[in-house]
């Protein structure tokens, strides 16, 4: 209860402040501020009975520490509000350079996509094996068979196979 008198005592004395009865700002000594830095660190909010307790400890009006522990609060929040900034800054600054990039390579598809048919016309090629070689036939065969099914729907005419010289390949035109 005595807590709860000396908080509406204190109130009436900020409002005659405000009715320009106003005393001096009064700068809190080194100690003082410390003080109220770790306290605030260990609570952000004051309840009456620890305002009352603090302002007595620090020989200052439950106000002041109310008003300290405000300001206190707006700061960090202001901080906290600038670190966010920055954040969602270099969060939409990368997603515009990702957009820029999406795009470029969305209009090089278009302008490939508009100057050359799907397919290639590629020239007919026939391929000599060596006869001690079948099995070498079979492995280009069943590759070329292989990189048709994974492209179904698709019109190719000719397809260049690449053999390596292991292979005892030779091409003609």
């Amino acid at each position: 209860m005595e807590a709860i008198e000396a908080e509406r005592a204190s109130s009436r004395a900020s409002d005659d402040e405000e009715n320009g009865l106003t005393r001096k700002k009064l700068r809190l000594s080194k100690e003082q501020s410390a003080f109220l830095e770790e306290s605030f660190k260990e609570h952000n909010t004051l309840n009456p009975k620890q305002k009352l307790a603090l302002a007595k400890q620090l020989n200052l009006r439950p106000r002041q520490v109310e008003v300290w522990f405000q300001n206190r609060r707006a700061r960090t929040k202001l901080k906290q509000t600038e670190v966010d900034c920055e954040y969602l800054k270099r969060c939409c600054e990368t997603l515009t350079e990702e957009n820029r990039r999406l795009q470029k390579e969305l209009q090089e598809l278009r302008a490939l996509k508009t100057s050359q048919p799907f397919y290639m016309q590629l020239p007919a090629t026939t391929l000599t094996m060596c006869p001690s070689a079948p099995c070498h036939a079979s492995k280009v065969t069943s590759f070329a068979h292989e990189l048709l099914a994974e492209m179904p729907g698709k019109v190719i005419q000719g397809i260049w196979i690449f053999v390596t010289s292991d292979m005892y390949g030779t091409f003609e035109e």
